[in-house]
């Protein structure tokens, strides 16, 4: 990264979402078929009670926490103690909405009950950075913990403060990623009004007869290190963050700016901070939301900076739905797997390329093998955000 004095280890990763719960798991629906039928898909039989101490801490948390505390279980225990001053290690987390399930749950309790029924807890079930919080208080991570709300892009701007916070030397250690469950009634009734959903119940990003995007959840979680002090440890690295570019279209709430000028600048900003040129990358893992403006207008800007290179472009989202602000912690541990397995999984129920996109090279139908290298992960949020961070395996 620029200025940087170290480089960015990953040694550990969780996730839970829809399509499963684990990382190996969760590769395993991702190479399965995709979700229709509904506007929404949500973790089936969700149980956080092997993630608590108790049904009390249960009932104190929202899902969009169960969810993060269960995520970041998986990425520590597999990334193993980490042995620095605690001051040392921060805790930089994203979520689009936070607590908006216990808040609607709130809200109708004080309309049916009474404003003395409402529980004295949904102030931190319902903020924004409680998940974080909650991961910072349950390990004693003492360093930076702060939570990134970009909307779409939160998850993907909190991985790249976080590798910063590493590079430049302020922390040995970072526990980064998202969380998001927030697909409530209320809320799905305001995306549809915006037109925003599916009216075919089917996420199939950048195909010609796309329509909106499919309600997802979940959270994935990180654990970045300083690589020299990872392997002195002996910790077992799954990649590196080599870069990571954020900016704002500064155009409109909702839509993109034409012709993803915004898109192009982002991803350029990550190119310069990664040291890397286009032909360099070697997948695109795309915002790919299945609206018809947001995939047209990726698919451009994909266009605009890697040119004949054409890497290939695949979007989870036809498995996992669109989860908000999670969105890049899931995509990012889907890279990962994508260099462990040396398979770029196929951008699910998509089966006609939209002709307009005939610049870009996506993946489509089964998954397909690669040699894994570096990839730019995008994500672009309501408000005009834009982040892409670049993943590599790791070399000596």
């Amino acid at each position: 990264m620029q200025g940087a004095g170290h480089r960015v280890a990953i040694t550990g990763y969780g996730v839970v979402a829809p399509c499963g719960i684990g990382k190996q798991n969760f590769w395993k629906g991702l190479l399965g078929p995709g979700t229709s039928g509904s506007v929404t898909v949500e973790v089936s039989e969700w149980d956080p009670a092997p993630y608590f101490d108790g049904p009390k801490e249960v009932r104190r948390a929202d899902r969009c926490e169960q969810y993060a505390l269960a995520a970041a279980k998986e990425a520590i225990e597999q990334s193993g103690s980490l042995p620095y001053d605690p001051t040392r290690i921060g805790t930089i987390f994203g979520t689009g909405i936070g607590g908006l399930r216990t808040l609607e749950e709130q809200v109708v309790v004080r309309v049916e009950k009474g404003e003395r029924r409402v529980s004295p807890f949904l102030v931190p079930m319902m903020m924004s950075n409680a998940s974080g919080a909650a991961i910072s208080m349950r390990y004693g991570f003492q360093g930076p913990a702060e939570t990134i709300c970009t909307a779409c892009a939160a998850a993907t701007h909190a991985l790249g403060y976080a590798a910063r916070l590493i590079a430049w030397g302020r922390c040995d250690a970072v526990v980064s990623g998202g969380a998001e469950s927030a697909a409530t009634v209320t809320a799905v009734a305001g995306f549809a009004n915006m037109t925003a959903l599916s009216t075919t119940k089917v996420s199939k990003p950048f195909d010609a007869t796309r329509d909106g995007f499919v309600f997802g959840e979940g959270s994935a979680v990180f654990v970045l290190e300083r690589l020299d002090l990872a392997v002195a440890r002996g910790a077992k690295i799954y990649g590196e963050i080599l870069g990571a570019g954020s900016n704002a279209d500064a155009h409109h709430i909702t839509a993109p700016s034409p012709g993803g000028v915004g898109a192009i600048a982002c991803m350029k900003l990550a190119l310069d901070d990664a040291g890397l040129t286009p032909d360099q990358i070697k997948q695109v893992n795309a915002h790919g939301t299945s609206t018809p403006l947001n995939d047209s207008a990726e698919a451009q800007a994909v266009a605009n900076v890697f040119g004949a290179s054409k890497p290939p472009m695949t979007s989870i989202k036809g498995v996992t739905g669109h989860p908000l602000g999670a969105a890049g912690a899931l995509e990012a541990a889907a890279v990962l797997l994508s260099f462990e397995h040396k398979l770029i999984p196929p951008t699910a129920n998509t089966t006609v390329v939209d002709p307009e996109m005939k610049d870009v090279d996506i993946v489509i139908g089964s998954a397909r093998p690669w040699e894994p290298g570096p990839t730019i992960s995008n994500n672009f949020g309501f408000g005009g955000h834009n982040g892409s961070i670049i993943l590599a395996p790791y070399k000596n």
